[in-house]
């Protein structure tokens, strides 16, 4: 199964990201993939930073706004799945979304980011209340997918419950510099789960973007090696442009069924602290809400 990490970034108005993104997706199609990602926020270029809240807030725009359903179209005409990601307008406050439609143009998932980052701009934003997975039916066969955005990453919570529910894939739209940490802490939700990770970030003409868009499979052991391999099936560079992740959907599912990873060994009657809510010194920060 193939996933388009389309490293790009938006234009300066919708009708122009729109353009764009619909461009892109039909040169992924071209690559052969099965999957084309965007990167966080895509609907306004995650263009929230050293601006009044009031005045990005103002470029939400909602899940069936004409931009999604121009992907969505696209989609079915493309016989591809496409993961949009926007602004989101909500009655409570805008969200950052992720809308998942199938190759027929269904939309499968719609994620909206939990952790997000209060300790900066993203405090405007309505935090999504769970994570979801979804069976997408794709050219290579059926897959079931989940997502998490950015900061979610950083909370081995958001893929082990993606893995609970059955996710062999995760996607990741994305808005930072991926450096060896963050790029650790997704090596490191891959193998301790067992499944996919793609990862879609914005090229460095982003502020605070660094491109190197990633991919890891979770498959740590092979029969005919005597050690363990590298996860990581892709890295992209800065530039802006388009990389294909090809993922070994057998490979990923019969080292499922024998490795010691994943809910294999797991004692959760243990792990009740877990869900403990109480935060003790040195984790109290005052702009922390439930």
């Amino acid at each position: 199964m193939k996933i388009a990490l389309l490293q790009i970034a938006a234009q300066g108005t919708l009708d122009g990201t729109l353009d764009k993104g619909m461009l892109f997706c039909r040169r992924a199609k071209e690559l052969g993939a099965d999957i084309a990602l965007f990167p966080e926020m895509f609907s306004n270029g995650y263009n929230i930073y050293g601006r009044p809240a009031a005045d990005w807030i103002r470029e939400a725009i909602p899940a069936d706004h004409t931009f999604i359903q121009a992907f969505q179209a696209l989609s079915k005409e493309l016989n591809m799945a496409v993961g949009i990601t926007l602004l989101e307008k909500c009655e409570t406050g805008p969200r950052n979304t992720l809308i998942l439609f199938d190759r027929f143009g269904k939309r499968v998932l719609q994620y909206s980011k939990v952790h997000t980052c209060d300790f900066d701009a993203e405090r405007n934003l309505t935090p999504g209340d769970d994570f979801h997975v979804a069976d997408l039916d794709t050219e290579s066969g059926v897959v079931r997918v989940g997502a998490m955005i950015c900061f979610d990453r950083e909370f081995p919570e958001s893929a082990r419950i993606l893995m609970l529910k059955g996710a062999e894939v995760i996607l990741v739209p994305n808005a930072c510099p991926m450096e060896i940490n963050r790029l650790s802490q997704l090596r490191a939700r891959a193998y301790e789960n067992m499944l996919g990770i793609a990862t879609c970030n914005y090229p460095i003409s982003v502020p605070d973007c660094n491109g190197h868009s990633n991919a890891f499979d979770g498959v740590a052991y092979l029969p005919e090696l005597s050690g363990s391999r590298d996860t990581c099936i892709l890295e992209a560079d800065e530039s802006e442009g388009i990389w294909i992740a090809a993922f070994d959907m057998d490979r990923i599912r019969n080292y499922r069924r024998s490795e010691v990873h994943g809910n294999a060994y797991r004692h959760p009657r243990k792990y009740g602290i877990l869900c403990s809510e109480e935060i003790n010194e040195p984790f109290v920060r005052k702009d922390y809400r439930e």
